[in-house]
């Protein structure tokens, strides 16, 4: 049964997003040329519609069976700045930069005391627990935000 309403309420929201798809205006392509892929794996694509969205890759198949590609996507946001992306997927996975990802902050950043304090935590109890013994939080002092 429940099957049954989850499989009515899927085709409702299908159908209405479809719906929507209908009033949408058209977007013409302006480009679309793809090649490959070859024998060796070599392979790209190039595409571009009327209203400012790119994507551009290629890519080949490397000796170990993998595969790796390079490449480029961008589309207008509602402000009307261009966001833009470049990418490697390889090996080492997917690697995209961008001004719009958010960055970590700079390391070597200050430690709080209160995790400096867990980490000598953690270290007094595995050496306890080297010789056989048990550690109590209350040997190493309060910890931020327990009120002891």
């Amino acid at each position: 049964m429940k099957l049954i309403i989850a499989a009515v309420v899927m085709g409702v929201a299908l159908a209405q997003d479809a719906l929507s798809l209908d009033e949408r205006p058209l977007v013409a392509i302006i480009h679309n040329a793809q090649s490959g892929p070859d024998e060796t794996g070599v392979h790209s694509s190039d595409f571009e519609a009327e209203n400012g969205i790119r994507f551009q890759f290629s890519g080949s198949q490397s000796i170990d069976g993998g595969a790796s590609m390079v490449g480029a996507y961008s589309y207008p946001m509602e402000d009307g700045t261009l966001a833009e992306v470049t990418f490697v997927a390889d090996e080492n996975g997917y690697q995209p930069e961008s001004s719009l990802l958010p960055v970590a902050p700079a390391f070597p950043h200050p430690i709080p005391e209160f995790v400096l304090k867990q980490i000598e935590f953690a270290r007094q109890q595995e050496e306890a627990e080297a010789r056989g013994e048990a550690v109590r939080r209350q040997d190493i002092g309060p910890t931020q935000g327990q009120g002891n």
